[in-house]
């Protein structure tokens, strides 16, 4: 027998530091999306971030798993194994490499608002399934913003987000959760999170 698709949530980034607002998302994720998985995708470096003050690509992977700490999370290095820059072209090859799983991507507001600074920004949209989770501040940008405005009608009703990764994209969600303002420049401002040797 074959075995059915998995449901795996995608929440890609630089994880500089990963914090307890990632974690926050992939639980929510979890549950609201009824997804089986949570695959961290740590970017070896983000196009639209500088490179001074990222911290190295192996000390933010062990952070992330550190903070991920849960059986349904997992903390992958994907995307430098692919050698991909950009989140479309890491999608297209996430779907080609495994053809029988149903992938959402996961992100918060604040890179909604942002999101069409993105190359090919609106294959995301037509690769997979786009799950938004609110997030202090962003929110009233986010929704008003080129993204949404641009994907207006493919928006479902959170009541149907349990149904989102069997939806042929374009489809997105937008999410109230309990809201967790914790944010990775705030830890690196603090001194929460610095380069080996730094």
């Amino acid at each position: 027998m074959r075995r059915p698709a998995r449901r795996i949530g995608i929440l890609g980034g630089s994880f500089n530091p990963a914090h307890d607002g990632h974690r926050h998302i992939s639980l929510e994720a979890l549950k609201r999306l009824r997804l089986d998985e949570v695959w961290w995708l740590v970017s070896p470096q983000n196009p639209l971030k500088p490179q001074e003050g990222m911290a190295p690509f192996e000390d933010r992977i062990e952070k992330a798993k550190s903070v991920a700490d849960h059986p349904r999370i997992r903390v992958t290095d994907i995307e430098k194994g692919f050698g991909t820059t950009y989140t479309a072209e890491t999608l297209a090859r996430l779907c080609r490499r495994f053809p029988t799983q149903r992938f959402v991507w996961l992100m918060g507001a604040d890179n909604l608002s942002q999101i069409s600074r993105w190359s090919r920004w609106t294959r995301i949209f037509h690769t997979v399934p786009v799950a938004v989770f609110d997030r202090p501040s962003y929110s009233l940008g986010a929704l008003s913003g080129r993204a949404a405005r641009r994907f207006h009608r493919e928006r479902i009703k959170e009541s149907r987000a349990g149904r989102l990764a069997d939806m042929r994209p374009p489809a997105w969600v937008f999410l109230h959760t309990p809201l967790n303002a914790t944010s990775a420049t705030a830890l690196r401002a603090r001194g929460l999170f610095r380069r080996s040797g730094g």
